[in-house]
């Protein structure tokens, strides 16, 4: 998968939807921003679990998100793995096919 392709396709249907939708894009983004702030947790922190329960839910665009997320955030590599050993605890075979993607798409953003 190309995941800069991927995010490029995803954050242009978001636009889409954001036009057409202002109120409810707002209201989402505002409630984005206000989860991943930092707090008791740090927002790298905060990525991770939101790239845990993306790949626990078997959403790649959300993986692919909140790896870059992750990134901006100052994860790295080792991070990530860890993050998919415990969506694999908590999910099972599917999290781990998941998982992969998100290990993949970690190799290609950050590269």
């Amino acid at each position: 998968m190309d995941w800069k392709a991927e995010l490029a396709t995803i954050k242009a249907e978001m636009g889409d939807y954001a036009k057409c939708q202002e109120a409810s894009y707002q209201g989402f983004g505002a409630l984005h921003g206000a989860s991943l702030a930092p707090g008791a947790l740090s927002t790298k922190e905060k990525e991770l679990i939101a790239l845990a329960i993306g790949i626990a839910r078997q959403c790649s665009y959300c993986i692919g998100l909140h790896v870059q997320a992750c990134i901006a955030a100052g994860a790295n590599r080792a991070e990530i793995e860890e993050t998919v050993n415990v969506s694999v605890l908590m999910g099972g075979g599917p999290s781990l096919m998941y998982g992969v993607k998100a290990l993949e798409a970690y190799d290609q953003l950050s590269a």
